[in-house]
């Protein structure tokens, strides 16, 4: 109020008389305390800033993760049930092999046992194109090096033209869903023949 009176009157050309500085309301705080105050609010803006960009990059990284998680689950949420199939397309293998081998091994042959190893294999092609087209693959390591990510190993082969440490044999198939190992292939390993 008192400095809009003082202002009032100097537009109005009244005289006050002259000014004098030291007849100004001193302020409650002394230069040096403010100069403190803006120092500690200056060092709680540049605090807060810091638990914000710090808050700002957790969450970001929490959003990343969920949604890693997600794309995850929708990939690999049908695995157990790719584990079943698995099995089933083993047996499935297992059955036309036999059938082929009874057609085989039969001198006369057998038109209805034929037939149902064709259906048999009919039916495995196309339960493997099933499995392709989900991201589903067999793995066909014979050859291969091994690798204990993808392989177990049930028995040491001597290395009979083939470097050791490579696949020999499988016994049982290994799957892959999506690059991931599913179920590890069965495998017997080419080792030095011992003399």
């Amino acid at each position: 109020c008192a400095f809009s009176t003082a202002a009032q009157q100097r537009s109005t050309g009244d005289e006050c008389g002259p000014e004098d500085p030291s007849e100004e309301p001193k302020h409650p705080l002394s230069d040096c305390a403010l100069e403190h105050k803006a120092i500690k609010l200056e060092e709680q803006v540049r605090d807060l800033t810091e638990r914000y960009r710090r808050a700002l990059a957790d969450s970001e990284n929490v959003r990343r993760r969920t949604q890693k998680f997600v794309e995850d689950a929708k990939l690999f949420g049908i695995q157990s049930f790719c584990r079943d199939l698995v099995e089933v397309a083993d047996i499935l293998e297992k059955t036309a092999e036999s059938a082929a081998g009874c057609a085989e091994e039969r001198s006369d042959p057998n038109p209805t046992l034929q037939k149902i190893y064709e259906g048999l294999s009919l039916i495995e092609a196309k339960l493997q194109s099933v499995f392709a087209k989900h991201g589903l693959q067999k793995m066909n390591p014979v050859g291969g090096r091994y690798d204990p990510y993808d392989h177990e190993i049930i028995c040491h082969v001597p290395a009979e033209g083939m470097q050791p440490g490579t696949v020999a044999l499988v016994t049982q198939d290994g799957y892959k869903l999506h690059g991931r190992t599913i179920r590890h292939a069965l495998v017997g390993v080419a080792v030095e023949a011992q003399e």
